[in-house]
């Protein structure tokens, strides 16, 4: 270790003398510097860097400061080099007066980890003040008849320098009478005494002058005179007598001005003049005598200025007696100041910070010492904070303490604290000092937003125009500051296929949310997507909230009728026998509305007829029944216009128009279309029936011939094939219906009918003959495929096996371009 170094207590104590600029150190167990008073501002006092064995930078780094025991900065302490520096010029005998050695003493605080290292100062006297005696000229009678060897003791001089520097030695003038004598005071302090060496003669010289001088220790040494005047006085052979030597007393620090200290007595055996007795302070200082003052005739002490235990704990006071003939005694008198409780405890703040990061461990807030000027219980403490805080005060040497957080605070529960230290001290009554620290707790970003739902739902009537405000999302954020500033995006939707850019749009600074096109309820009744919330905060925190919007449906299409279909071409004809009794099917309108709910709740109603009361409509399935039966003055053609309204608001409808004819029987071979119906309808009724009889006729004996080829047909493909009627290529359709019949015969024939739509005369072309069989005729229906036509739409429709009119009548009509063929069931026609 180098000169200069601080020593530690596991270390070998060694003694190092270091001559620097009048610098010295000295080590043993805390650090111990010297300085010598009256040296210039920034003078060098150590490294402390070195002293310390810390690196260069490291005193910048853990906030090395320099704090001092009576609060003045004596000291500076340059952190980039590491010196230690007076900060001002020191003056010994200011700062400790007489008391040798001069210390002064201070603390060295670092943080990071925090220490605390003790030291002191001690500042070296040097030789600047000279001796100096109270009065320029001291009076000393003698009694002529005093005897050789007699001492008289001289008022001391005083010297502001302390130690070698102080006074050393007494001299006076070379003379033939007396010499002087040094002697030690119990307080370690010389006082001369004048030794008489020859019997004086007042007869021969009444008076004699002598000068004293005082010299000090220093180099060179300055001295100090004053000159003595010996009076030579005729016998007065008795001197005062003090009742005691020492007088003890006590007074409190308290104590009023003019408070009486202490009364001292002293007696003469002379008489006259000689008897008359003066008191006075004898060999006192600038501070007793600023203190205490004596009646010089009743002997009493009294307070001139109020003690201060502090600053002096007791006085040592000399009180001379001195009678009418010159002669003198002395006495001392003792006084112990008696210590109160009038000094409340001091809290000194050595390092300080009113901010804690939220989250954060442990935390040093403030360190700070506290002291007592007081002594005994009365300087005895207490330091405390309040209960029920995040806080720990924890104490150190040397009465430091350090105020630290438990642990991580939580600044969304609380922001700011206001902390009470309280100092008390143990007298009575008791004294207390308080000092508040407000703390702040700066924000984390450790809260993510929060929607006030997990999930919204919004509806929006569709059709609704562009940029319309449809709701709103709300997020809101517990932290502060740019942590708390939320701003909400659309996520990515899960599905890639909705078009979610093009939907909706959302405010990034208020979460409210906007249509961008006109939705269509028929096209998109509802989707979901998902909104994003974040804060500003680094790292920024997000959270999700679901949105569903409903579109909900405005009554904006009408009725599309699917049967009959209302394709431009030529009109559909509805067969109804006239035999039909009155609830007979004649057809069913299918219509469909694209909207839902009460807006797609379809009606149907009869708004005009050829003959009003002949037909009726089924409100809610669109059933057109025969509402009577029908009759010979019925007419053959009918229009029936069917209103397919819904149940909106306003309500949307459409309309079909259906052309129904009246046949006497399904077996009748020509079937006329409405135009040429009407026709006939007009024509004479005999032409009618001799018409129909020729027809029937015709129809017989083509039946025949064709029966017989499709027999001879038949045969030959289930020779060839195994079996089945074969059906011709090309225009005619695989799919086979059976119609079934009822007459008046005991045997039914049964052939395979192929009917071909486009044909001149819609005649019946016989295939192939089947063997009457009702068992197996039942069970080769059920086991082909029912015909199934499928529109423009995607509907299909089944039909029923139990009657042609109501079951086929799509496929029987004119208006299909598909080919039928039928299993009839054909018995002979009596033609009148």
């Amino acid at each position: 270790m180098e000169a200069g170094a601080l020593c530690w207590p596991r270390q070998r104590q060694v003694l190092f003398l270091f001559l620097f600029g009048g610098v010295s150190l000295a080590g043993s167990g805390f650090g111990r510097y010297s300085v010598t008073e009256e040296t210039e501002r920034g003078s060098f006092v150590v490294n402390l860097a070195k002293d310390l064995g810390l690196g260069d930078q490291e005193l910048v780094a853990r906030g090395a400061r320099v704090v001092s025991d009576d609060n003045k900065q004596h000291l500076l302490l340059d952190s980039q080099t590491g010196d230690l520096l007076t900060n001002e010029k020191l003056d010994r005998e200011k700062l400790c007066g007489l008391t040798e050695p001069c210390m002064l003493y201070f603390q060295i605080l670092m943080d990071n980890p925090f220490q605390i290292y003790r030291a002191e100062l001690r500042v070296r006297d040097i030789n600047d003040h000279s001796p100096m005696f109270r009065d320029q000229e001291t009076v000393l009678k003698i009694l002529e008849n005093t005897a050789e060897g007699t001492a008289f003791r001289l008022e001391r001089a005083e010297d502001a320098d302390g130690g070698l520097n102080g006074i050393q030695s007494y001299t006076i003038n070379p003379n033939s009478f007396f010499h002087i004598k040094i002697s030690d005071s119990d307080e370690g302090m010389i006082y001369p005494e004048l030794v008489l060496d020859k019997a004086l003669d007042r007869e021969k010289q009444h008076e004699l002058s002598l000068t004293l001088t005082a010299l000090d220790g220093g180099s060179p040494p300055r001295s100090g005179t004053t000159t003595i005047r010996i009076v030579i006085l005729d016998i007065n052979d008795n001197a005062p007598q003090f009742s005691q030597t020492i007088y003890e007393t006590q007074a409190p620090e308290n104590s009023p001005v003019g408070s009486l200290i202490a009364k001292v007595s002293a007696g003469d055996v002379d008489s006259g003049v000689n008897a008359d007795i003066s008191y006075s302070l004898f060999d006192a200082s600038e501070d007793i005598r600023t203190t205490f003052q004596v009646n010089s005739f009743s002997g009493d002490i009294v307070l001139t200025v109020l003690l201060d235990y502090e600053l002096v704990k007791s006085y040592k006071i000399n009180i001379q007696a001195m009678d009418g003939g010159g002669l003198t005694a002395t006495c001392t008198v003792l006084v112990e100041v008696l210590d109160i409780n009038d000094n409340p405890p001091e809290l000194i703040i050595s390092s300080l910070s009113d901010y804690v990061a939220e989250n954060s461990p442990e935390t040093v807030l403030a360190v700070f010492r506290i002291k007592d000027r007081d002594s005994g219980e009365n300087g005895k403490m207490l330091c405390y904070i309040q209960d029920n805080l995040p806080f720990l005060l924890k104490p150190s040497l040397e009465n430091f303490y350090i105020l630290m957080t438990e642990g991580g605070l939580d600044r969304e529960s609380q922001a700011e604290y206001n902390i009470t230290i309280t100092v008390t001290d143990l007298g009575t009554p008791r004294l207390k000092t308080q000092h508040n620290i407000t703390v702040t707790v700066s924000d984390v970003n450790d809260n993510a937003p929060a929607f006030s739902q997990s999930a919204y739902t919004l509806r929006v009537r569709e059709n609704n125009s562009p940029a319309l405000h449809i709701g709103s999302v709300s997020a809101t954020d517990r932290d502060s500051g740019a942590n708390a500033q939320v701003t909400y995006s659309l996520l990515p939707p899960h599905d890639p296929r909705l078009p979610l850019a093009s939907l909706v749009s959302i405010n990034a600074d208020n979460g409210q949310l906007f249509a961008l096109r006109s939705l269509d309820f028929e096209a998109l009744r509802a989707f979901e997507f998902r909104v994003g919330a974040a804060d500003r905060g680094s790292p920024a925190l997000s959270s999700q909230a679901l949105v569903r919007v409903l579109v909900v449906d405005a009554n904006d299409n009408s009725p599309f009728v699917l049967y009959p279909p209302q394709n431009g071409s030529a009109p559909c004809s509805e067969l109804v026998p006239r035999a039909a009794e009155a609830g007979y099917l004649v057809t069913k309108v299918v219509a469909v509305d694209g909207d839902s709910g009460q807006n797609a709740w379809l009606s149907y109603q009869l708004l005009r007829a050829t003959e009003p009361g002949l037909f009726r409509v089924w409100a809610h399935n669109g059933e057109v029944r025969t509402a009577r039966p029908l009759s010979e003055r019925d007419a053959v053609q009918h229009r029936l216009v069917v209103l397919v309204k819904d149940n909106g608001e306003p309500p949307l409808s459409a309309s079909v128009t259906l052309h129904v004819l009246l046949v006497d029987g399904f077996s009748q071979p020509y079937l006329p279309l409405p135009d040429a119906a009407a026709a006939e309808a007009r024509a004479d009724p005999l032409t009618v029936y001799l018409v129909v009889a020729l027809a029937s006729v015709s129809s017989l004996f083509l039946l025949s011939v064709l029966v017989f080829v499709a027999v001879r047909l038949c045969r030959r493909s289930r020779a060839a094939s195994g079996g089945g009627c074969p059906v011709a290529e090309g225009p005619f359709a695989g799919h086979l219906v059976d119609v079934s019949g009822a007459g008046t015969l005991s045997h039914s024939y049964q052939y395979e009918v192929c009917l071909r739509e486009g044909s001149g005369t819609n005649e019946f072309k016989f295939l192939k003959p089947i063997i009457p069989n009702i068992q197996a005729q039942s069970s080769g229906r059920n086991s082909e495929e029912k015909p199934t036509f499928r529109n423009s739409f995607g509907f299909n429709f089944h039909s029923q096996l139990s009657a042609v009119k109501e079951i086929y009548r799509d496929d029987f009509s004119p208006c299909n371009n598909y080919l039928f063929v039928f299993h009839l069931t054909i018995y002979p026609i009596h033609i009148l």
